[in-house]
């Protein structure tokens, strides 16, 4: 399977995934409310902070599973060590959900400030949630394999159904038995039961395919010592991711009244857009280097990734540069119109250009990935998680979600400007000034241009429609001179393959 069909069915997947939420928000927050939506924002929170409980695992069986693609691990090596992951991930599962379980009454007497929902349904929700990110979580174990040997065909596809089951069929479902929020949580536990049996049975399909002369696997966690080294390294950076990205949520859902928090994360939840654009190309890309890493063609990993550098400054850029100057029409044409916090698009704003430094940034970890060795990634988010926590706590005791979102963009935009640097020295002497001014700088330019004279403008349409149209046209007029630029101007390497076609 090519990068390019990975990477093609990834942003099939996830646009129809971003598409299918933003369809279906004005619904939720029309017939569920704005507390039952922030209970939805709890939620999503609620399986980042899981993610604490992976140690590393995922990211190492999915790194393991490209090495078994590429002939580097023998299947019963794999065997092994897919069999003592799934142990522990058994095991965790079970602790992190039932933590959440008997947590429940807390969060919902002392923690969460909901004004309509009694205490009593606040805490069956969280308890059913407790479910439903295990069972989530878990499924982790098995994506890592899919995507390992390149199958992101096959798990976008899938993904495509359970997001219609989550999405958009749940709605029947709440019709029928009422717009609630136990009828919301229900209906995704059954969903997440279905996903992991799903991705459990083509995970042991995938295993089974490749060569094995029947000797016995065995139940020990001995073959997870082997690469305990890498999942760990990787752990304390998930570790340090969740804490940075999802400090300010966990804080803001005990100040801010749960409807506040409610616009709150639909701010978040548009400036994601930037991440779900950027997702599918990492998630491609990794075990491709890793795949040519392992087979030592160094040459060939510098080029996807500056080729890749170049795909996220693009498309990622882009709807960063459109939220920026558009983000209130957006959220105008979204909801429908409906009345939100004054200082929701700001707070959407901040949250994008953060997201859009994060993308970028991101690019020296998936070559540490592929080499195996996260040791400047781990120092990197030492001292992130050293200057992000307390600056995000202070910020948002003392100015609420507008304060946090300022820590989020500056720490990111630092991040890029000195540690980037820092690694690129390290790991690839002389590239980093023809990485940022050839593959980033370059490509976003002419976008920043247009989309600070549309700010400039202050558009203000009337009426749903103007509002999107507004957007749409934003968009275009950022993505086409871009696209110009690029290709006829700069001659982005990024277009090599599409000019030896013409």
């Amino acid at each position: 399977m090519s990068i390019k069909k990975n990477v093609v069915a990834n942003y099939a997947s996830q646009i129809y995934i971003t598409l299918a939420g933003i369809a279906m928000l004005p619904l939720y927050l029309r017939y569920m409310g704005a507390e039952t939506y922030g209970l939805l924002g709890f939620f999503t929170m609620l399986q980042a902070w899981f993610n604490l409980l992976d140690l590393g695992l995922t990211p190492t069986i999915s790194r393991e599973a490209a090495r078994l693609k590429a002939g580097v691990l023998s299947t019963l090596e794999f065997k092994q060590l897919f069999r003592g992951l799934s142990v522990i991930f058994m095991v965790l599962a079970i602790v992190g959900g039932g933590s959440i379980f008997l947590l429940s009454p807390y969060i919902a007497n002392h923690w969460l400030k909901a004004e309509v929902l009694s205490h009593g349904q606040v805490a069956l929700a969280i308890q059913i949630m407790g479910a439903c990110v295990a069972l989530r979580w878990m499924g982790g174990l098995y994506r890592g394999v899919i995507s390992g040997v390149e199958q992101q065909v096959w798990l976008g596809v899938f993904n495509v159904i359970i997001t219609t089951f989550r999405f958009v069929l749940v709605f029947p479902v709440m019709w029928y038995f009422g717009y609630t929020a136990q009828t919301f949580f229900f209906y995704q536990l059954g969903v997440a039961t279905l996903e992991i049996l799903g991705l459990w049975y083509k995970s042991c399909q995938i295993i089974s395919d490749y060569k094995y002369d029947g000797q016995p696997v065995g139940w020990s966690i001995k073959p997870v010592k082997a690469v305990l080294q890498f999942s760990m390294t990787i752990a304390f950076t998930s570790s340090v991711w969740v804490f940075a990205t999802q400090t300010d949520k966990l804080l803001l859902s005990k100040l801010l009244p749960l409807n506040e928090y409610g616009f709150f994360t639909l701010a978040v939840l548009v400036a994601s857009v930037v991440m779900v654009i950027s997702g599918p190309i990492s998630s491609a890309i990794m075990p491709r280097m890793a795949n040519l890493h392992s087979q030592g063609k160094a040459d060939e990993v510098i080029d996807v990734y500056r080729k890749s550098t170049q795909l996220v400054s693009l498309l990622a850029g882009v709807v960063t540069l459109t939220l920026m100057c558009a983000g209130g029409q957006l959220l105008y044409a979204w909801t429908g119109g409906a009345q939100l916090q004054e200082n929701t698009a700001l707070i959407l704003k901040l949250y994008a250009l953060g997201n859009g430094f994060l993308a970028i940034g991101a690019f020296p970890y998936y070559m540490q990935y592929a080499r195996g060795n996260l040791h400047y990634h781990l120092k990197g988010n030492v001292i992130m998680i050293a200057t992000i926590l307390p600056a995000t706590y202070f910020a948002a005791s003392h100015y609420g979600a507008v304060g946090a979102g300022c820590v989020w963009l500056l720490t990111n935009l630092l991040f890029v400007m000195f540690w980037v640097a820092y690694v690129h020295r390290k790991l690839i002497p002389g590239i980093h000034l023809d990485w940022l001014l050839g593959d980033v700088l370059k490509v976003l330019a002419p976008g920043v241009v247009v989309a600070l004279l549309i700010s400039a403008l202050d558009v203000q349409p009337a009426g749903v429609i103007n509002n999107l149209l507004f957007v749409i046209g934003a968009g275009l007029a950022i993505f086409m001179t871009i696209i110009l630029v690029a290709y006829y101007q700069l001659k982005l390497s990024l277009f090599d393959e599409l000019k030896r076609h013409r």
